[in-house]
């Protein structure tokens, strides 16, 4: 039996997260592998529910190389300095022709994984 959905959202809630960054592959055990721009871009996210906390509203990046590949987004507290971990991209995977991406708020949420 895995943990209630009110448990996860307490979790869920207790953690501070407050930039996202973006990669080309994973980002490996510490967010700094296959980095794609060295900024991480402010992010707020809505409170848990039903398990799972989604991304406030929309993060927008500007000045990548048009048709950058986006694969994961990584998530950091403490204005970037602490990682937390992160997650594939589905969906819209390029920034477009002016070098421009936007994680979506409508399909970025956090989630936690029962243990085995």
């Amino acid at each position: 039996m895995g943990f209630s959905t009110t448990a996860k959202n307490t979790m869920l809630d207790a953690l501070t997260v407050d930039r996202i960054q973006l990669h080309s592959g994973d980002p490996g055990a510490d967010g700094t592998a296959n980095v794609i721009s060295d900024t991480k871009v402010a992010a707020t996210f809505s409170a848990a529910s039903s398990g799972e906390r989604p991304l406030a509203t929309d993060v927008n990046y500007t000045g990548l190389t048009p048709g950058q590949s986006v694969t994961y987004i990584s998530f950091w507290k403490d204005a970037g300095t602490v990682f937390h971990g992160s997650k594939a991209v589905t969906g819209d995977q390029a920034a477009n022709a002016s070098g421009e991406y936007t994680v979506k708020a409508a399909t970025t949420k956090l989630s936690l994984t029962d243990p085995a």
